[in-house]
């Protein structure tokens, strides 16, 4: 797909699932998919693929940093109120 631009975007600057599939015109759940396959191939070149966690903004729930995707609710308080996950690379 796009891996080696999405690597390079995230090596400038956070990006989350949603701004990705709207740079690259495609759905989240492709990203999903190729951000998997970046976090095996970072780890030959002593890169790191970094996740800020999903976040609850009305009860601070974290997420799981496996999540790409943005949860649809919280399981703590059933706020719909998310901040997505960001990624970036080191």
């Amino acid at each position: 797909m796009y891996r080696k631009e999405i690597i390079e975007l995230l090596k400038k600057e956070s990006q989350t699932a949603a701004d990705l599939a709207t740079r690259f015109e495609c759905k989240p759940k492709g990203i999903q998919a190729e951000l998997a396959h970046i976090r095996k191939s970072l780890k030959r070149e002593g890169l790191a693929l970094k996740v800020t966690p999903a976040r609850c903004r009305k009860c601070g729930f974290t997420f799981d940093r496996e999540k790409v995707v943005k949860p649809g609710k919280c399981p703590r308080c059933r706020s719909t109120w998310i901040r997505e996950p960001e990624f970036r690379i080191e």
